[in-house]
C-alpha cells in the first residue's frame, strides 16, 4: 500500500499541468458568474435542449444529457430549473431546432480559439462569430485550423474550500476512479481524465459528496501564448464580445492568463 502511495505522488509531480491555471481568482470570477447568470442559464438551457433532442429526456440512458446536468449544477442553475429545461424540451410542443457548430482561428496575436455554439441559423451565427474576430483584429479559420493544438478532455474544478479531504485523499480517489491527471492550483484542484472517463470520474467523486466549481468535457491547449497588458485587453474585449451571442456555448483559446 505504501508502494501504491508513493506511486500516486510520483504521478502528480509528473502529471501536473504546466502551472497554468484561469483559477487565480476565484472571488472575481465568481462575481462576474454571478453577475452574468441569466445569460448562462439560457445558454445552459439551450445545451439541455440539444442534449434531449439527441439523446432522450433520461439522463441515465442519456450520456450527454448527464454530463450536461453536471455543467449546469456546477454553474449553480437550480434543480427545478433544470428539470423544466429537460420537461419543455422534450414536451411534444416544442419544435425548436437547434445545430451544434464549431468555428476555429485565430484572436488578437494570433491566439488559437476554438467557438462552440448552438444554433437555429448557421448562417447568422457564422456571420456574428466572423464579425467578433474580424473586429478584434483576429480572423476566422477553415475547420481544423488551430483544433490541433487542443486536446479533448474531461475537466473537473473543485474549489478548495469546500472540501475537507486532504489533497493526498482526494488525488488518490481521483487517480483511483480513472483520472489521468491531478493538480493542485493556489485555490483549486484540477482534476482531468479521458474525455471517455468523464462521466465515471465525476460520478464517483459526486458520490463523496464533492462539489465542483466546473465539470465538463472541454478542449485543452497544449501550448500557451502570453499576450502584453495591450493584448490582454484586446483578448478580453474579444472574449467578451463571443460571450454576448446568444448562439455561442463555449469559447476555449491558449491564451495565458
Amino acid at each position: 500500500m505504501a508502494e501504491k502511495i508513493e506511486n500516486k505522488k510520483s504521478i502528480k509531480g509528473e502529471m501536473k499541468m504546466s502551472g497554468h491555471s484561469k483559477w487565480h481568482n476565484i472571488q472575481a470570477k465568481k462575481g462576474k458568474a454571478d453577475a452574468a447568470r441569466g445569460k448562462v442559464f439560457t445558454k445552459l438551457g439551450r445545451e439541455l435542449l440539444v442534449a434531449v433532442k439527441q439523446g432522450g429526456p433520461d439522463p441515465s440512458g442519456n450520456s450527454k444529457l448527464k454530463d450536461v446536468i453536471a455543467k449546469c449544477k456546477a454553474a449553480n442553475m437550480p434543480n427545478d430549473t433544470i428539470n423544466n429545461a429537460i420537461k419543455k424540451a422534450s414536451g411534444a410542443g416544442n419544435t425548436a431546432n437547434y445545430e451544434e457548430v464549431t468555428y476555429e482561428g485565430y484572436g488578437p496575436n494570433g491566439v488559437a480559439v476554438i467557438v462552440e455554439g448552438s444554433t437555429d441559423n448557421k448562417n447568422r451565427t457564422a456571420a456574428d462569430v466572423r464579425h467578433a474576430f474580424d473586429k478584434s483584429g483576429g480572423n476566422l479559420g477553415t475547420s481544423g485550423c488551430v483544433s490541433y493544438m487542443f486536446n479533448k478532455k474531461g475537466v473537473i474544478v473543485i474549489d478548495k474550500t469546500t472540501t475537507s479531504m486532504s489533497e493526498d485523499d482526494l488525488m488518490m480517489l481521483a487517480l483511483e476512479s480513472g483520472a489521468e491527471d491531478f493538480s493542485a492550483e493556489d485555490e483549486v484542484y484540477e482534476i482531468t481524465t479521458a474525455p471517455g472517463d468523464f462521466s465515471a470520474v465525476r460520478e464517483k467523486l459526486e458520490e463523496q459528496g464533492l462539489e465542483f466549481l466546473e465539470a465538463e468535457v472541454q478542449m485543452v491547449p497544449t501550448t500557451y501564448t502570453t499576450l502584453d497588458e495591450n493584448g490582454a485587453a484586446k483578448m478580453q474585449r474579444f472574449l467578451d464580445m463571443l460571450d454576448d451571442l446568444d448562439d455561442v456555448t463555449n469559447v476555449y483559446h491558449n491564451w495565458d492568463e
